[in-house]
């Protein structure tokens, strides 16, 4: 079960880093770098793997809850900071 859920982990990061990817392709809206995608690959990977930590040494089901909801919630903060600058930090998209 276990290698499962990291197997898990990684399809999705590597799905959610391939809708830009694709995206690009079709528009020019989508204008990713390099950088953009290590970047993003990194935060998708840590949050993944965090939550696993979690997961794994959380024994209860309200603590897993809790705790799994804080790091999507940190997560989607820094990822919306990074593409818009919500805010106002120097790391802020443009």
């Amino acid at each position: 079960m276990k290698r499962k859920r990291l197997l898990l982990i990684v399809v999705i990061a590597f799905s959610i880093l391939a809708v830009p990817l694709i995206a690009m392709q079709f528009s020019s809206e989508v204008d990713w770098t390099v950088l953009d995608f290590i970047v993003a690959g990194i935060l998708l990977f840590s949050v993944g793997f965090f939550i696993e930590f979690i997961l794994r040494r959380v024994m209860t089901k309200q603590q897993r809850l809790i705790l799994c909801l804080i790091a999507i919630i940190v997560f989607l903060l820094i990822w919306v900071e990074l593409a818009v600058g919500i805010f106002g930090t120097s790391f802020s998209g443009s």
